[in-house]
């Protein structure tokens, strides 16, 4: 599987650029990623932040990650224009019976596929050495595009996993 992905985000928005990210619990088929793709791009073509243009990107990765980003050093997103960047994420659950903002569920790469973990199973994967401290985590808390580049992707002993459980 190839997990690079910062040739992607575009390179014409500031590093404090906005950035969420949402987790498929599945990979999204073929046909459903072509919609959510779709879904996404008309989003992005009409947001907007008290009736000025949203200067915005919204991708889906890995055919399981949708990451939305607004330059807000163009135009700055109010709460009205994030809500409805939460409609769409909440219209495509809808239509495709997944669950976005489970944040209960962690990604690692593992052996260059990426699994997810239930966070009540973490413990449990550490100590029989599925997950270890040089294990890539997706850190999808990150909340701007240098964030994103810089830190989505880090070693298990480096995030607050590594933190936490002093085995790491």
């Amino acid at each position: 599987m190839n997990l690079a992905y910062k040739h992607l985000i575009p390179e014409d928005f500031s590093a404090s650029s906005r950035v969420w990210i949402y987790q498929s619990p599945r990979i999204f088929s073929l046909s459903e990623a072509l919609a959510v793709e779709k879904s996404i791009d008309d989003f992005i073509s009409g947001w907007q932040s008290h009736g000025t243009p949203v200067k915005g990107f919204g991708t889906l990765f890995f055919g399981q990650f949708i990451i939305l980003m607004a330059d807000e050093e163009v135009t700055g997103v109010s709460g009205c224009s994030t809500d409805s960047s939460v409609r769409l994420i909440k219209s495509i659950e809808q239509i495709h019976g997944v669950n976005l903002f489970d944040r209960t569920t962690l990604a690692f790469c593992i052996h260059e596929k990426i699994q997810l973990i239930p966070m009540n199973q973490l413990e449990y994967a550490i100590e029989n050495g599925f997950i270890g401290a040089e294990t890539i985590f997706l850190d999808n808390t990150v909340q701007n595009k240098y964030a994103l580049l810089k830190e989505w992707f880090k070693p298990v002993k480096d995030s607050w996993i590594g933190r936490r459980y002093s085995i790491l």
